[in-house]
């Protein structure tokens, strides 16, 4: 069952099952970022979900460099589930997930791939400050790098089906309050386990990429 803390409640509650409308507020980044891992999050159960933005919300930069995907069309002015910076106006009705907003530079340093940013952005709890300055977007760029380097070397074995313990267990992380530094702990147990074939951590690696959404597959072939 995915659970997030309900800004409103100041508790963990679970997101109301069936089709589910997530309205992202403001025009902070790190807001659409969460926004959207909760879509595709959420989306992973095969349940209808459509994201929209409030009509105010255009964002401060441009999101299609960290993989966010566009929101759907509509005023979506009724939601389920509202994405909105901590400590602003509640939304009168539904949850609330209250993001912190990330502070530092405004763009991406010469020779840091984008994602870096939304790999910063998410291994950071989303109720925690976040500063993206000093050495964290150096430090996601070079996590970034190393990830796609283990897939790109374990795309040339033989192939095999992904490993369904980790796969559910990284997944029941997301579940659980959109824990992506637990989910990347997985990963990297995964990746250390010498029992499980180099196929079988690929295809783990890729099922997990479609909620994290980090490109994880770009350097395959290079």
């Amino acid at each position: 069952m995915l659970r997030i803390h309900d800004a409103r409640t100041g508790q963990a509650e679970p997101v109301p099952s069936g089709p589910l409308r997530i309205r992202v507020h403001g025009p902070a980044p790190r807001t659409h970022v969460v926004g959207d891992l909760l879509r595709r999050v959420a989306g992973r159960t095969r349940r209808e979900v459509r994201l929209y933005c409030a009509g105010s919300s255009a964002p401060e930069r441009d999101l299609d460099e960290l993989n966010v995907r566009p929101p759907d069309l509509g005023a979506g002015a009724s939601a389920e589930l509202h994405v909105a910076e901590h400590g602003g106006e509640p939304p009168p009705a539904g949850a609330f997930l209250g993001v912190r907003p990330a502070t530092g530079p405004g763009t991406v340093p010469d020779g840091l791939d984008p994602l870096s940013v939304r790999l910063a952005m998410l291994r950071v709890p989303y109720r925690d400050p976040l500063d993206l300055g000093g050495t964290v977007l150096p430090d996601a760029d070079a996590e970034l790098r190393r990830l796609r380097g283990l897939v790109a070397g374990w795309a040339r074995s033989p192939g095999r089906p992904m490993h369904r313990a980790y796969a559910d267990e990284a997944t029941a992380a997301l579940f659980d309050d959109l824990d992506v530094r637990g989910a990347l702990a997985v990963l990297d147990r995964l990746a250390a386990d010498p029992e499980v074939p180099d196929g079988a951590k690929l295809e783990t690696f890729i099922h997990l990429d479609l909620l994290l959404a980090l490109d994880l597959v770009r350097d395959i072939g290079r």
